[in-house]
């Protein structure tokens, strides 16, 4: 496993890492006051709306619009034209974007804005499938639990002659290569890419077969009985367990511990062009992670009811709460302490690392979206 680096460890790396492609200004003014920010509607973009909330923007001279996004693409899109200044963007999209996977485009990440937050979630049938295979103590689940239980699922779904059909929100998402790890360490494929040859589907010797779902219409379509099951951020795992529609069965932080999950993006030539504001825009969304995480998460309960406002995550603040305020449910009734579940400024977590995009970049090759050896 590659560890999160110090800051004072890497401080010499920031050319290395291409973050930005000359030193931040110290100019007068911003270059730019009005700026129009892009978001999908997930907790972690909870940063985005406590620095408006808060007047952290304004503190900086900026005067910013929130704009929710359909998806993924269309807001990275949206970046890379220049329709929006910046956004709260995938991890791994800044280095899909880099090397050409989809879109290709030059786009940046100064500033991660949280670390886990995801979860995975099967329908009640698969769960009730898998629990037989899952270890038990004082009649609670035993987690976290591994995808060894679910391969029996899978195999009678095959047998069945039946397809497995999983969510997750786009190719280069933390989501789709947690998921992918999961099953993999399981024994169960979830498919390969083969950009060389004209198929990005993923799906290639799947036996698991993994296609985006964007997070908000994750548990209508688990519902719906199109998938049996999605990887996806909050509040849309406890979205299902609130609708006793799905299960949890893991969350991403003990897949992969502290992971950068979302970061703000801007495309390379906005940052060479705007140095001063992009400068202005990450020390108030630095303010807006350490008021989330001050005093061991003592403004959650604040921060829950702003994100459950239509204008930004929208979902039910009871919803939100059960995995912003520390504690995360997994089988109904069943809910645990996970303090970490949700991290914005503890650990260094604002910091973009290099041995994030390593991880990130190391699955786009495992998993063939990087179809060639790299050094």
């Amino acid at each position: 496993m590659l560890h999160r680096l110090s800051p004072r460890r890497l401080s010499s790396l920031g050319l290395a890492l291409g973050l930005l492609s000359a030193p931040l200004l110290h100019a007068a003014e911003p270059e730019k006051a009005e700026l129009k920010l892009g978001f999908i509607k997930l907790t972690d973009m909870a940063p985005l709306a406590i620095a408006y909330e808060k007047g952290y923007f304004e503190d900086e001279g900026l005067y910013v619009t929130l704009e929710a996004q359909a998806n993924w693409k269309v807001l990275l899109d949206r970046v890379i034209d220049g329709e929006l200044d910046g956004a709260h963007m995938l991890s791994g999209q800044p280095l899909g974007a880099t090397i050409g996977f989809g879109t290709k485009a030059d786009v940046v990440t100064a500033f991660t804005m949280d670390l886990n937050g995801n979860a995975i979630t099967v329908s009640n049938e698969v769960w009730q499938a898998m629990k037989p295979q899952v270890p038990m103590a004082d009649g609670k689940p035993v987690h976290p639990i591994k995808a060894d239980a679910l391969k029996p699922v899978i195999e009678q779904y095959a047998a069945a002659g039946k397809p497995f059909n999983l969510g997750m929100v786009f190719p280069v998402s933390t989501h789709n290569y947690e998921l992918r790890y999961w099953l993999a360490a399981g024994g169960i494929n979830p498919g390969y890419y083969a950009p060389n040859k004209g198929d990005i589907s993923g799906q290639i010797d799947a036996q698991a077969l993994l296609s985006v779902t964007p997070p908000p219409q994750m548990p209508a379509t688990l519902e719906a009985g199109t998938i049996s099951g999605y990887s996806v951020g909050e509040p849309w795992n406890q979205a299902a367990v609130f609708k006793g529609i799905g299960v949890p069965v893991v969350a991403d932080y003990a897949i992969r511990r502290n992971m950068s999950e979302k970061v703000f993006g801007v495309s390379r030539s906005w940052a060479q062009a705007n140095p001063e504001t992009h400068k202005r825009l990450i020390k108030a969304l630095i303010r807006a992670g350490k008021w989330l995480d001050a005093d061991d998460n003592a403004n959650r309960a604040e921060a829950v009811e702003i994100l459950s406002r239509p204008e930004y995550v929208g979902a039910d603040a009871k919803v939100i709460a059960n995995s912003m305020t520390g504690t995360f449910e997994f089988e109904k009734g069943d809910k645990r302490e996970v303090p970490d579940f949700n991290v914005f400024f503890r650990y260094h977590a604002t910091y973009p690392y290099y041995s994030d995009a390593i991880w990130y970049l190391t699955q786009m090759r495992r998993w063939g979206q990087i179809a060639d050896a790299k050094p």
